[in-house]
């Protein structure tokens, strides 16, 4: 009995040293914002946004992506529709009205997949700078400026920012974004940072190399090969944008499962890299394998042997372990920590990767996106 309670132990302090070495890390480089060498730059960008039955919003982003700080006549719009309602037609009929920006519309006979459909939006793109959105989301009016001042860096391929407001009132998701900022700061310091973010990438044209069709992570497998092929991706927090996500428990844990079911299976698809390009593949990527791979095992593991232990050891009081992280899974899923809400939220991405690592494992996952109407109305 005692035995088992040691080796629970020892288990959780295994799974926690990683998160320990970032700490030290992080306390004594001290990173802030962008590592780039940042120059006041307007290149000629292509916006690429993929859109799916997106009729009753994308109005609403095209007037958000109008309103950015950028000369309108340097910007093309590349949409890649695979719509079977009118979207098409309200993009060719707002755009109608607008001397700028240029429209390029590939209109896709049948829905392939996002990858897919990504991969022939970046062929048509002819700009020096490429920026992927999502049409479920608002940019801050400088994000165009601030991502081609980090391209303007010579080492730098490719950057991407921040979630500064989650739409739909989800503590929980604004409490990891927190965190996943700091992590993501840190690496981008040390050399590359991996995950990208959907609502806003951007991306030397001349980097851009094809995606994976089946990818269910394509902004961070574009940032990743981009890594490979010798110029760093970076975050930089003073890129913003909001995005919206789930308040309710199950919604928000299917949303995290399949981002997570994309970043495993892509760092297991480029397990070779461990190791290589410096930094990138010395800390960054070791460091991503154990958030996202071993630990969340290590996490359930701990969490059946403590649970195990206190019942051995106390009989039916043992309950009190599971009755205990049942409480503060349900706190934490309603937004009721506090100043714990952060520590929850790290704890939910770790149920999420678990879930995501079986349901891999089961052969799960494709490339196709569904349309959440919670979240349209969030973005309304």
């Amino acid at each position: 009995m005692n035995r088992l309670a040691k080796v629970s132990a020892v288990v959780v302090a295994v799974a926690a040293i990683p998160y320990f070495v970032f700490l030290a890390l992080y306390g004594l480089i001290r990173p802030d914002g962008s590592p780039a060498k940042k120059r006041d730059v307007e290149p000629s960008v292509s916006i690429v946004l993929p859109t799916y039955n997106e009729a009753d919003i994308i109005e609403k982003k095209l007037d958000d992506l109008l309103e950015q700080d950028y000369p309108m006549e340097k910007v093309e719009l590349v949409v890649v529709d695979s719509s079977d309602d009118e979207t098409p037609d309200l993009i060719r009929k707002y755009l109608a009205d607008h001397e700028y920006p240029e429209l390029t519309l590939i209109e896709e006979e049948e829905r392939r997949g996002l990858a897919p459909a990504l991969n022939d939006a970046y062929a048509a793109a002819k700009n020096e700078m490429v920026v992927k959105t999502d049409c479920d989301s608002f940019v801050a009016d400088d994000a165009l400026r601030v991502a081609a001042a980090n391209l303007a860096d010579p080492g730098i391929s490719a950057v991407t920012g921040q979630n500064a407001d989650v739409l739909g009132g989800s503590e929980v998701e604004a409490g990891y974004r927190g965190v996943q900022a700091h992590v993501q700061t840190l690496e981008s310091h040390l050399d590359s940072t991996l995950i990208f973010h959907g609502p806003f990438s951007a991306f030397e044209n001349d980097a851009i190399v094809p995606l994976d069709p089946n990818s269910l992570a394509d902004d961070t497998e574009l940032a990743l090969k981009i890594r490979r092929n010798g110029k760093r991706v970076v975050f930089d927090p003073d890129i913003r944008y909001s995005e919206a996500s789930h308040s309710d428990f199950k919604k928000r844990r299917l949303q995290k499962d399949r981002r997570g079911m994309g970043l495993i299976r892509l760092l297991f698809q480029h397990r070779d890299a461990l190791g290589k390009y410096g930094s990138y593949g010395g800390f960054v990527l070791p460091f991503n394998w154990w958030f996202m791979i071993i630990s969340p095992w290590l996490v359930a593991l701990g969490v059946g042997l403590m649970t195990g232990a206190a019942l051995l050891t106390a009989g039916p009081f043992g309950l009190v372990v599971p009755g205990a992280l049942a409480v503060f899974v349900r706190l934490g899923g309603s937004d009721r920590l506090g100043s714990l809400q952060p520590l929850y939220a790290i704890f939910d991405t770790q149920v999420s990767l678990f879930r995501a690592s079986l349901e891999l494992l089961r052969g799960e996952g494709d490339g196709m996106w569904e349309i959440d109407e919670e979240l349209r109305e969030a973005f309304e």
